[in-house]
């Protein structure tokens, strides 16, 4: 069988397979009778017949997939139905995006957090889940929007003891969202 990769990387995928894992615990085993004081002077066979009964007793491993030759590519609609297969009428509808788990993950969050409905957080996250994918979305849901509810969440925690004219966590928080709005945008 012809394959595009040499004979060093063939190598290196031996040796880092479960065949040869399981041939190198059968010769340790070997090797553990020999300094037992078993197999005598055949502990060189002892070793290697341990090390292939371990390697020839490990299943094969699963075959890679194959994937398509480049330049071969199916022409959408180019399905020619089979006999007794009943004609498609209609192209089959785009599967829906999938959601950003880590946006999914920190709107979870959020809910579970006491924030005032004043600051507009429900609002940037629908916006989010509309802008979909991007370096600025991912900045917000990755480091900016966490860490504006975390300063919310301290400056609430500390706010019996700040004084009278320390602005208030919620409309601190409201203007960061709002800021986070006008990048998105």
């Amino acid at each position: 069988m012809a394959t595009s990769d040499g004979f060093g990387p063939r190598v290196l995928r031996y040796l880092e397979s479960a065949r040869n894992l399981v041939g190198c615990a059968g010769g340790a085993v070997g090797l553990g009778l020999h300094f037992a004081g078993l197999g005598g002077a055949w502990w060189p066979g002892v070793v290697a017949g341990l090390y292939g009964v371990g390697a020839l007793l490990t299943p094969a491993p699963e075959p890679r997939p194959r994937t398509p030759r480049q330049g071969r590519t199916e022409v959408p609609g180019s399905h020619v139905p089979e006999h007794g297969e009943p004609p498609s009428a209609l192209p089959e509808p785009e599967p829906a995006p999938v959601p950003d788990p880590e946006l999914v993950a920190l709107a979870a969050y959020l809910e579970s957090v006491p924030l005032p409905p004043s600051a507009g957080v429900d609002g940037l996250l629908a916006a989010l889940r509309e802008a979909g994918p991007g370096p600025v979305a991912e900045r917000i849901v990755r480091h900016r929007l966490p860490v504006a509810v975390a300063g919310y969440l301290r400056a609430r925690t500390w706010q019996p003891w700040a004084a009278p004219d320390d602005p208030d966590p919620a409309l601190r928080l409201g203007h960061e969202v709002d800021r986070l709005m006008g990048e998105l945008s």
